[in-house]
């Protein structure tokens, strides 16, 4: 009961409207897809008003292009709207800022991890209560509630400055966070989920933790209800390493700062976008994306830079949720493989690996570097087991000899002090 106390108690100062929204979405997470649709439409129409009246930017983009909210009938009008690129939205940040006095403004950002440019800016109150709305909706498909104990990963090198005040949010929050990947604290961080009713954080990170614990054969004495990875990319690899440390597979949580969330992974598999909040759109294979709440800092058809796979609109998930389904998140679009003649998507090598794991059943932990034109370094966590030939076979489909590919076996993939790229480039884009 104090738990749960503390967490209202600090629920309603920083999050006010959180309640409302969580209430709503629960209310409205089994509505027929075509009420849903409905209220899609008419939230992003006052959106798209509110943005017209109060971001300097979109009022002359809209006059400029002759768009009226006001007049929208369907959601197919937003495709009007030209797709708001990261570089414009970074380099016009001040002009598509609301000038609207908000009561309360919290400031955010992105990591920069896929740009190499971190990102600042502030988010609304009905932006920030209904983004961790939509978590909790998410989390409530498993048994749990908003104030329950859970263990935290979610960066480890913090200024040891700044921590305290990250310890005293997490204590009202309900969460206790690796903060280092020593030995002793991974320990204690192990012994605390014994008191925890579920885990999350990067994805890459719990996979770390799940792979020691496996290692030295330790079985803890926990019943968790939900592992979560978020942020990063799962791989089959990290499922099963999971699966065998945890007893429970690491569902799927996809959004992002800007974007809010995005999909949530239901307890039938399936990646449920969450309409409420925004509206996914999918070109050329890459996602778009509207923040249906995002007021301070209108996001709008925002390219993402993530490949994405959706669902056929006739597809009925198995769990009675009518939100469509986002079937894969394969990786980020815009980095790329320089061969001898000719350039690759970086994205190729979740195809390879992917590949791998369907046709024989091969969960590969990989990271690729470039650092020089024509020359790939393929790094794998796992040893040397005689898989080399599938492997190469694979790369040779999509590279031919346009790339020389040279494996590494048994390395250490994380550092400890982040996210964890698929791919990195130490080359200029210049060779």
């Amino acid at each position: 009961m104090m738990r749960r106390w503390l967490y209202r108690c600090f629920e309603r100062y920083k999050f006010p409207s959180l309640e409302a929204y969580y209430r709503f979405l629960l209310e409205s997470d089994f509505w027929p897809l075509e009420r849903l649709q409905e209220y899609q439409l008419a939230k992003c129409r006052d959106f798209l008003q509110f943005a017209y009246s109060y971001s300097p930017y979109y009022r002359r983009l809209f006059d400029d292009i002759g768009f009226s909210p006001a007049g929208m009938t369907s959601l197919d009008d937003l495709k009007k709207i030209p797709v708001l690129e990261k570089p414009v939205l970074q380099a016009s940040m001040d002009t598509i800022q609301s000038t609207y006095p908000f009561g309360r403004l919290y400031r955010s950002g992105t990591s920069g991890s896929a740009t190499g440019r971190p990102m600042a800016f502030y988010r609304n109150e009905e932006w920030l209560s209904h983004h961790q709305a939509a978590m909790y909706r998410g989390h409530s498909w498993y048994g749990l509630e908003r104030w329950d104990r859970n263990g935290l990963l979610w960066g480890y090198n913090i200024d040891p400055k700044k921590r305290w005040r990250m310890r005293l949010f997490d204590f009202f929050m309900g969460s206790h966070r690796l903060f280092s990947y020593k030995r002793d604290d991974v320990e204690r961080f192990v012994r605390k989920l014994d008191k925890d009713v579920y885990l999350q954080g990067y994805s890459s990170m719990i996979y770390e933790v799940a792979k020691r614990m496996n290692r030295e054969g330790r079985k803890p004495k926990f019943d968790l209800k939900m592992i979560k990875g978020t942020a990063e990319k799962i791989y089959e690899s990290y499922k099963a390493e999971t699966l065998r440390a945890f007893g429970r597979p690491m569902v799927s949580e996809y959004g992002s700062a800007e974007a809010g969330i995005i999909a949530f992974e239901c307890p039938c598999g399936q990646m449920h976008i969450n309409m409420e909040g925004v509206v996914v759109e999918e070109e050329n294979g890459e996602i778009i994306v509207t923040n249906l709440t995002s007021k301070s800092l209108p996001i709008i058809r925002y390219r993402l830079g993530d490949a994405v796979v959706l669902a056929d609109p006739d597809y009925r998930c198995p769990c009675g949720r009518q939100h469509p389904v986002l079937l894969e998140v394969t990786g980020r679009i815009g980095d790329v493989i320089y061969g001898k003649q000719f350039t690759y998507p970086a994205l190729t090598l979740g195809y390879v690996f992917k590949n791998l794991f369907v046709s024989h059943r091969l969960g590969l932990h990989y990271q690729g570097v470039q650092s020089r034109k024509g020359a790939l370094d393929i790094r794998l966590e796992q040893s040397d087991t005689g898989y080399e030939p599938l492997l190469r076979a694979e790369l040779e489909k999509y590279f031919g000899d346009d790339v020389e590919v040279r494996i590494l076996y048994a390395q250490e993939l994380h550092d400890g002090a982040g996210k964890l790229k698929g791919f990195v480039s130490k080359m200029d884009i210049k060779a």
